[in-house]
């Protein structure tokens, strides 16, 4: 009787309405769709191009990229309101961060910083030129300082209180971009709200002590990362800066009028790929099970954190390793002519649309979920049950990964990217060198090493996107 009444019970227990608490424990994914046919397809049309281009007269190729339309008038100086808006934003997003859910896929700042800024910003950047020069906020509390400097006895130059050696480089921002990318993809709770809030703030005060010290020129220049890799992605938008305001270009033309970078700049857009193709490569199976890990059973980011550590150095390390080389037999086979260290400096300017196209195909389902679940956390920022967007109650869906048709679709634009991406990469390294060599057949000598480790990356790219995956 008694174990009647217990049984009758439990069940009415299991049948009443109510709210379901689960654990989503990391997961396999397994692209079922023929990706071996886009691998190949993609890696041959990557390596069709460069011999194409082989046959094609440097004439036509330079008239190409020198074409220009039109020029939107802009103001000289950008207004320093865009920079205080973003300033009041990011203090409002730091507030979120402390005293908003703590749930990352509710809180603004990690929505924000993660989806809207580092996804979606990047991707504007390579479409519509340099917006984060205008937008980011440091530009009008610095002015603010130099301004009531300015009335006082103190003397603070726009240059700074100190020189940033040129011996320098770009090295503060490798260091800086290494620091981001350890913590985006290695640290154990990047999206946390209170580490996140506290991590922007540092940064912001650091950037912000650096632009006083060192000047604002030559700090967002050279050593503030996130300005560098902006402003370099800028480099293949079609909207680029002309005399008399902004004008429209081929994509890709902004990098052929970049002078060489150092070394130190060089290495710099290396890491920005290496992270980026890191990112994709610890998630995979391959990678796990290297490391003696069962994918099906993830034991969380403690349990890898120096195997990634090590793993993002090392791919930082092969990749320039292999890009100085084939720079090296380029140069050695068409003649020697001018320093090695420019030509690395120069062509390595070719890999932006790489770089680029492999963050739009790794962070693209990223962007279409966590994008919906930005908005609904932009309606209650500090979730005091606010309505300010109308979203509040918006469902967010992700149901399309469950339909054939719009995965389908979805692979096809990651894929077309990265294909995209390495044949623009192609193209402008052989307009670099016929600035170098000025004829076709010392830039197609000097770019044969260049293409074979460009077409091994699409092909290491396309494996990335259909390769098993955890997470």
């Amino acid at each position: 009787m008694w174990l009647a009444k217990s049984a009758q019970v439990l069940l009415l227990w299991l049948c009443m309405r109510g709210t379901a608490f689960a654990h989503a424990s990391e997961r396999g994914m397994v692209m079922l769709l023929p990706t071996q046919y886009y691998l190949v397809g993609g890696t041959l049309a990557v390596a069709l191009s460069f011999a194409i281009l082989g046959l094609v007269p440097a004439r036509p190729i330079r008239r190409v990229f020198a074409w220009r339309s039109g020029a939107w008038a802009i103001p000289t100086v950008v207004p320093l309101s865009l920079s205080w808006g973003s300033f009041l934003i990011l203090a409002l997003l730091i507030y979120a961060g402390f005293e908003g859910s703590r749930d990352p896929l509710a809180n603004l700042l990690a929505l924000t910083v993660w989806t809207v800024w580092w996804v979606g910003l990047t991707l504007l950047q390579g479409v519509y030129g340099d917006l984060w020069a205008a937008i980011n906020p440091w530009n009008g509390p610095y002015g603010l300082v130099m301004r009531l400097v300015s009335r006082t006895r103190l003397s603070l130059a726009a240059s700074g209180v100190l020189r940033l050696p040129t011996s320098v480089g770009y090295g503060l921002a490798i260091i800086g971009f290494a620091a981001f990318a350890w913590f985006e993809l290695i640290s154990l709770a990047p999206d946390d709200p209170d580490v996140l809030a506290t991590a922007v703030t540092i940064y912001w005060v650091y950037a912000f002590i650096g632009m006083i010290v060192f000047g604002k020129e030559d700090w967002l220049a050279r050593a503030e990362c996130f300005s560098v890799f902006f402003r370099f992605v800028s480099r293949v938008a079609m909207v680029q800066p002309g005399k008399g305001g902004l004008i429209c270009s081929v994509p890709g033309a902004g990098v052929l009028s970049h002078p060489a970078l150092p070394v130190s700049g060089a290495l710099f857009l290396l890491l920005t790929l290496a992270s980026v193709s890191f990112d994709g490569l610890n998630k995979t199976f391959w990678w796990l099970g290297l490391n003696g890990i069962n994918p099906l059973e993830f034991p969380g980011r403690s349990a890898v954190t120096w195997i990634n550590s090590v793993g993002l150095a090392a791919t930082f390390i092969l990749l320039s390793a292999a890009y100085a080389l084939a720079i090296w037999a380029g140069w050695r086979l068409a003649g020697r002519k001018g320093a090695l260290a420019e030509h690395f400096g120069s062509f390595v300017l070719s890999i932006i649309p790489i770089s680029l196209a492999f963050h739009f195909a790794h962070y693209l389902a990223v962007l279409l979920i966590n994008g919906q679940y930005a908005l609904v956390a932009a309606s209650d920022p500090f979730s005091q049950a606010f309505d300010l967007l109308g979203y509040a109650d918006y469902h967010v869906t992700g149901s399309w990964l469950t339909n054939h048709h719009t995965v389908a679709l979805i692979w096809k634009l990651q894929a077309g990217a990265i294909v995209l991406g390495h044949i623009l990469a192609v193209v402008l390294a052989h307009a670099l060198a016929l600035k170098c060599y000025g004829r076709t057949r010392g830039a197609v000598i000097s770019q044969v090493p260049l293409m074979v480790v460009m077409v091994a990356y699409t092909l290491f790219g396309l494996w990335l996107l259909a390769t098993p995956i955890a997470g």
